[in-house]
């Protein structure tokens, strides 16, 4: 496991079990960790916008505002800070809600502090990792009436702007690189995500998603499914 700064890293934890947030806050800080500790969403989400944080561990059943509601209006302003959804809930709409709403991981109660500190060192990995360019991979690119720039993560088609998160600029960065070539699954789970983990992979599905749907706005532009393989960005010639 890299060695990360912990002392440096500031924690906003939503969790309305009291006795559960403390004794987590407790284990964190004993970790090294600076942790503050709201009981509802609504306290949450003052904190968080009077405070600056590396990273935010939401339930989701919280009093006040839950943590979708939280997670979605936080988005709003910092589309990028790593979120870790934990809940007693593990139905299969709540994971794929949680990742479209923007969340680098879920983790489902009951766990372990171990499993807890591993999720945690993953997503942040991820999260200082990023910015990092592999090779062959550009600043910008242009096809047909698509203008990407990977560096302001931002989409223009027929000049209409749209900002990217920093995950989907990452990974039509990586399928930029590679116009009508297979840019396999597995790599890019790793190269983004950190590793191919089911959950991982279900969120990157969800980006892929909403990549299709921005680029859906130039017809000669697609995001193809190669079965069993990965990805394809096809560029039709005009």
């Amino acid at each position: 496991m890299e060695n990360l700064e912990n002392d440096e890293i500031k924690v906003l934890m939503a969790e309305d079990d009291e006795n559960l947030g403390l004794i987590l806050s407790e284990r964190l800080r004993s970790k090294g960790f600076a942790v503050d500790l709201a009981t509802d969403g609504a306290l949450a989400q003052t904190k968080f916008e009077t405070g600056k944080y590396d990273l935010l561990i939401l339930d989701i059943m919280m009093p006040v505002k839950d943590g979708f509601t939280l997670a979605k209006e936080i988005r709003k302003t910092n589309p990028d800070i790593p979120i870790i959804f934990v809940t007693a809930r593990s139905m299969k709409e709540d994971v794929l809600k949680g990742f479209e709403i923007g969340a680098d991981d879920y983790l489902t109660k009951p766990f372990s502090m171990d499993e807890l500190m591993v999720r945690i060192h993953a997503v942040l990995r991820r999260t200082l990792r990023r910015g990092v360019v592999a090779a062959g991979e550009a600043d910008q690119y242009h096809f047909s009436r698509t203008h990407f720039n990977a560096i302001t993560q931002t989409l223009t088609i027929d000049g209409q702007q749209t900002d990217l998160t920093s995950k989907e600029s990452e990974l039509l960065r990586m399928l930029s690189a590679r116009i009508n070539e297979v840019v396999p699954r597995d790599q890019a789970l790793k190269q983004i995500w950190g590793s191919d983990t089911y959950f991982n992979g279900r969120s990157m599905d969800v980006f892929i998603s909403k990549l299709r749907k921005m680029l859906s706005n130039d017809g000669n532009v697609e995001i193809m499914n190669v079965h069993g393989k990965g990805f394809k960005l096809v560029v039709k010639t005009e």
